[in-house]
């Protein structure tokens, strides 16, 4: 929920997900599918919210990075998960109209990445106002999260991916990037453990062909 980048490769599209969590937060239930709203839909589930950091249903993949453009301060306490937004956008019947008419009152910012097949988004909430950002899907993308890297570390970690990108990828390569990239860097590498009290936990990945698959990496096994 933490680190997402979205690559277009050879043969389909690649989005990959690192999730930084608190060590003391319940260890998530490995992805499943399940039936919402009479849809069947495939994510990783956090049993502490019963939501999601990321979810697909047979063309759609959302994934989801705690806070908006910058930092915020928390409140604490939230009317409700942002891992179940993602779970009501999902199972929607269109999760682009679903995200005008949905009620954000008080609901912690967050950020969206939306693959809907064809288009690919950025949704974002700032605890004031919902922003909706089409962008190239032909082109790759980082995002990492505000709420744990200051806006000069997510530069550094763009441009560590960029370097990454120039040549021909695939999903094992981003896997790789995912989990090795820069690996003494506890602080914010692509893979951190901060005295023990926040680690990146998984990797989840969607490769979106045809039909999508999902590849689950527990880093705490």
């Amino acid at each position: 929920m933490c680190t997402v980048t979205f690559v277009p490769t050879v043969d389909g599209v690649c989005i990959t997900s690192n999730r930084d969590e608190k060590t003391a937060r319940q260890k998530a239930i490995r992805p499943t599918n399940y039936n919402i709203n009479n849809k069947e839909i495939c994510f990783p589930k956090d049993p502490q919210a019963g939501g999601t950091w990321i979810a697909h249903d047979n063309k759609n993949v959302i994934v989801l990075l705690n806070g908006a453009q910058e930092r915020h301060i928390s409140k604490g306490k939230y009317r409700k998960s942002r891992g179940l937004i993602v779970l009501d956008l999902i199972s929607s019947n269109n999760p682009l109209v679903e995200w005008k008419a949905i009620d954000l009152n008080n609901i912690e910012p967050f950020t969206i990445v939306f693959f809907n097949g064809e288009k690919l988004f950025q949704l974002q909430w700032n605890e004031l106002q919902k922003s909706t950002i089409e962008l190239d899907k032909s082109k790759n993308h980082i995002w990492s999260s505000s709420t744990l890297y200051a806006k000069e570390i997510r530069a550094e970690r763009a441009k560590w991916f960029a370097e990454f990108s120039t040549k021909k990828i695939d999903s094992k390569d981003l896997l790789h990037f995912h989990q090795f990239t820069e690996n003494d860097n506890s602080e914010y590498g692509l893979q951190i453990n901060r005295n023990n009290l926040l680690k990146t936990v998984s990797i989840t990945q969607c490769v979106i062909k045809e039909t999508i698959s999902l590849n689950y990496i527990d880093l705490l096994d």
